[in-house]
């Protein structure tokens, strides 16, 4: 039966949703079996220009390609804008899939990630410098507020910010959120109480964070399907080379030309980033038209994809994802420090881990777009899990232990945080991209508002052993709650056979 003898939308869409027979014996399937040929009657190819002249599909500038509903297009999809069928979230679209429109796009993604990421992967610098430094006073819960409510200011504002990247594009929203963060670190250089910092780090900081973090992602959605995953990693392993380029440079300036300079300098390497991501952060797909001609995106948050329970399960799986990431990278240079390493020492931890997020960011992106974006996160969030409760549990004194755990968590978690915006852009159209990418992480938006504070109140239990062991187990637990959500969300999509791609 073909998409266009379905007798309406909801029809069509509760027939895509049964997955075909396997009546083949498994000696007849090929090694991986791609999910998007499941679908016969109207499912996505993307339309690959691999030209020489970097030309593409696109337009140039902002202007966007307008693209209305297609009547082929009513069988893959829901009306809430979640695809039925695991590889035809995007039908009738073409897709530049490179070309120099499109890398220069990647580029800008990049530059704006770094001011996002890179100075969230340094947080155990700051973290670190305050507890000795202007928060002396403060315990451990209270300073890990700061950069909690960071992450969940750039998570919790953005499910506003993605109706309206998809709506308007991303020019306006990258240069206001350019701006706030130059802003926030030249400000944090002359703060030096506790409400200051939280003030111009988190609140300031966060708002910036919150106007770049999605149309740096979403923008990419516009120009990639195939290649996203690698495409996606390529911008992200901005946060692992800030994260390894920033307490590098922290560990020199904050004990020769102190903390405030430390945070002028970093502004002013903020402010020359921001210039490639306002020129190449653009988009090209406009919202879509419904049949009576009115545009589907609104301005309003929509939280109708929870609906799906693979969409469901994701959104859910990255909240524990960030409970277990942000135990190791904020409290990972104190807990070298309580294990007698010296302080300035660890800062280097952090780099190594980012050195190995680096990696993770890419390759694992390039295996997800051969072997299934689900598939290679379920495997990595796994990694994660046996590498903080093999590895860092045991670890204590032993330097060797920590560095070695710190290179390979940072691989394992690297490619956790590229494929996220990767696995859900699989499950929508690319045109609501903003929409469903910025409410999965408002729900994440609380597990990182909560994760620090939390991982403080348990470093006060009993004694300091007990403490980290405590952080550390908690890691690991949240992990595994993760890997749980992602396995269900790919089981209710393509079932339990691990050779299909999804």
């Amino acid at each position: 039966m073909t998409l266009g003898q379905a007798p309406n939308a909801e029809d069509s869409c509760l027939k895509n949703h049964q997955q075909p027979p396997v009546a083949e014996s498994l000696s007849s399937l090929p090694t991986v079996i791609d999910s998007s040929d499941q679908e016969k009657g109207g499912s996505f190819v993307s339309k690959r220009q691999d030209n020489s002249d970097g030309q593409d599909s696109g337009p140039e500038s902002d202007t966007i390609q307008d693209l209305s509903d297609s009547p082929h297009d009513e069988g893959a999809k829901c009306e809430n804008g979640l695809a039925r069928q695991p590889s035809a979230a995007t039908t009738v679209i073409d897709f530049p899939e490179g070309g120099l429109q499109g890398w220069l796009v990647v580029f800008g993604s990049f530059c704006a990630m770094i001011s996002v990421f890179g100075l969230i992967n340094s947080a155990a610098v700051f973290e670190s410098y305050f507890s000795t430094h202007q928060l002396v006073n403060h315990s451990a819960s209270e300073i890990g507020w700061i950069f909690s409510l960071y992450l969940f200011i750039v998570f919790f504002v953005g499910i506003q910010v993605g109706p309206i990247f998809d709506r308007h594009g991303a020019r306006l929203l990258v240069a206001a959120g350019s701006v706030l963060v130059v802003l926030s670190l030249m400000l944090l250089s002359l703060s030096k109480t506790y409400y200051q910092i939280m003030l111009t780090y988190s609140v300031l900081g966060g708002l910036g964070g919150a106007l770049l973090n999605c149309p740096a992602y979403g923008a990419i959605t516009h120009f990639f399907h195939v290649r996203r995953g690698l495409a996606t990693g390529v911008a992200t392993i901005s946060g692992g080379i800030g994260g390894i380029v920033f307490p590098i440079m922290l560990r020199y300036t904050l004990p020769s030309i102190g903390f405030p300079w430390s945070c002028r300098i970093l502004g002013f390497i903020m402010l020359g980033l921001a210039v490639p991501a306002n020129l190449f952060i653009k988009t090209r797909l406009k919202p879509k038209i419904s049949h009576d001609g009115a545009k589907v995106s609104s301005l309003l948050p929509d939280f109708s994809g929870f609906r799906d329970l693979r969409y469901a399960f994701s959104a859910i799986g990255i909240f524990f994802m960030e409970w277990g990431l942000f135990m190791p990278l904020t409290y990972i240079v104190s807990y070298a420090a309580a294990h007698g390493q010296d302080a300035t020492e660890s800062y280097l931890l952090l780099s190594y881990l980012n050195a190995g997020s680096v990696l993770g960011r890419v390759l694992p992106g390039l295996f997800a777009d051969r072997i299934g974006r689900f598939n290679v996160v379920i495997i990595t969030i796994s990694l994660c899990v046996i590498l903080v409760l093999a590895m860092w549990l045991p670890a204590a004194m032993s330097k060797s232990v920590l560095i070695g755990y710190a290179v390979l968590f940072g691989f394992a978690s690297g490619s956790n945080l590229g494929l996220v915006p990767v696995c859900l852009g699989q499950l929508c159209d690319a045109r609501h991209f903003g929409r469903y990418y910025s409410t999965a992480m408002m729900v994440a938006s609380f597990g990182t508002l909560s994760s620090v504070p939390i991982g403080g109140a348990l470093l006060e239990m009993g004694s300091v052993e007990t403490g980290w062991r405590a952080v550390i187990i908690f890691s690991g637990l949240s992990y595994f709650i993760a890997l749980a959500c992602y396995t269900s969300a790919r089981v209710l999509a393509v079932g339990f056979n691990p050779r299909v791609k999804f």
